[in-house]
């Protein structure tokens, strides 16, 4: 068996023009990126750079123009049928309760109507959510909400998580509080993470391995660090440890450059 959960290798994906007038796009060029099973990558780098692009190869729900996806060790074709995906966005269906969202991957996969309920409801109170299954989206807050996804999630007891800055719409303290829970769950499991991010603080507080992406188009890892930070962590109190506060500088070092081209093409692209 693969060490590696995941294998993205010599990744290339171009966007093609649907007219001859305009431009195809390169979002990704020449990228390969592996996490080990039970590892928590993160992958950080500019708006627009396309980390999205490399979630959604990873998922199969995108095919690369060029390179190959390996899922521990075996070609991939098709879905990640071994990866959960979790959206940046909620992916709550609004006329379900919030148990009957948990358990809807299980009722596809032909899970019996009370088995699948009970795994539901064991991983609302996993996540702090048991006494909240019969309520619907609109009734929860933006924190519950992200509980009930990452429930939705896990259920499936996924090899590789997928994650697509899951917080970004939170408060600072609800975000941090999500982050523990996190962290918390994967100890338990350790699952294979590909965690895509804008805060580097984020990722160093949760990460094994730190990914660099330089700016689009034709993004590609500049740089790659170990995180040897001791877990159990604490997100809010790994923050002030001076190892942190060095591997924020190495980090940032090299990120720095590539934000401003990020954003000077953002502001190209509005002019």
């Amino acid at each position: 068996m693969s060490e590696f959960a995941l294998e993205l290798i010599d990744i290339s994906c171009t966007f093609r023009a649907r007219d001859a007038a305009s431009q195809s796009y390169t979002a990704v060029a020449d990228t390969t990126l592996r996490i080990r099973a039970g590892e928590f990558v993160s992958v950080v780098g500019p708006t627009g750079c396309g980390k999205s692009t490399l979630l959604n190869i990873g998922a199969g729900l995108l095919a690369p123009t060029r390179g190959e996806v390996k899922v521990f060790g075996q070609s991939l074709k098709g879905i990640n049928s071994r990866a959960g995906y979790m959206f940046q966005s909620d992916a709550l269906m609004p006329w379900r309760s919030a148990i009957d969202n948990v358990m809807v991957g299980l009722q596809y996969r032909g899970v019996p109507e009370p088995q699948a309920r009970a795994q539901a409801q064991a991983w609302l109170e996993r996540v702090g959510l048991g006494g909240f299954g019969e309520r619907y989206p609109h009734q929860l807050s933006g924190g519950m909400r992200k509980r009930t996804a990452l429930a939705q999630t896990l259920v499936l007891d996924p090899d590789i998580i997928l994650m697509d800055e899951p917080f970004s719409a939170l408060d600072i303290q609800t975000r941090q509080l999500m982050e523990d829970e996190v962290l918390e769950l994967w100890a338990a499991r350790k699952k294979a993470v590909l965690f895509i991010t804008h805060d580097l603080d984020e990722a160093i507080a949760m990460s094994d391995r730190v990914v660099v992406l330089s700016a689009g188009p034709a993004t590609h890892p500049l740089g790659e660090f170990v995180i040897d930070l001791p877990r159990p962590r604490n997100v809010a109190e790994v923050r002030t440890q001076p190892r942190f506060v060095e591997l924020h500088s190495r980090i940032w070092n090299v990120l720095r450059d590539e934000v401003l081209k990020g954003y000077q093409q953002q502001l190209r692209k509005a002019a």
